[in-house]
């Protein structure tokens, strides 16, 4: 999903670079969610990806739940410093409203995906 947005340079890269990450502690923040993400040069400006996993899926979250709820947030190595922290900062923080994570799991469609993610930030 995150290639079709033209920011990635190298899709190769940026896969090898979320799992190095993953690899040094899980990203499944418990609560049904996960924010895998990578600082890397496989990317030309920060990303952040969405899906919805009904089902769910095994993330290794502390609190034994599968993530629902999954972000990718990669940025340059060259914005890894304040953009990476400020979107880590804000997203984990509405995500532990269960009204809101309610709400993006239900949302019918795209647009009210987009609708209720809009209010980050």
């Amino acid at each position: 999903m995150l290639a079709t947005t033209g920011k990635v340079a190298d899709l190769d890269g940026l896969v090898r670079a979320a799992f190095a990450r993953e690899e040094r502690g899980t990203t499944g923040l418990g609560e049904e969610i996960a924010i895998p993400h990578a600082k890397t040069d496989a990317v030309t400006a920060p990303i952040v990806g969405f899906a919805r996993s009904p089902e769910g899926a095994e993330w290794g979250s502390l609190d034994g739940t599968k993530a629902r709820l999954i972000f990718m947030i990669t940025v340059p190595e060259a914005a890894a410093g304040y953009e990476h922290l400020r979107i880590l900062a804000l997203l984990p923080r509405k995500l532990m409203d269960p009204i809101f994570r309610e709400r993006l799991q239900e949302a019918p469609d795209q647009a009210e995906i987009l609708r209720v993610l809009g209010e980050i930030g």
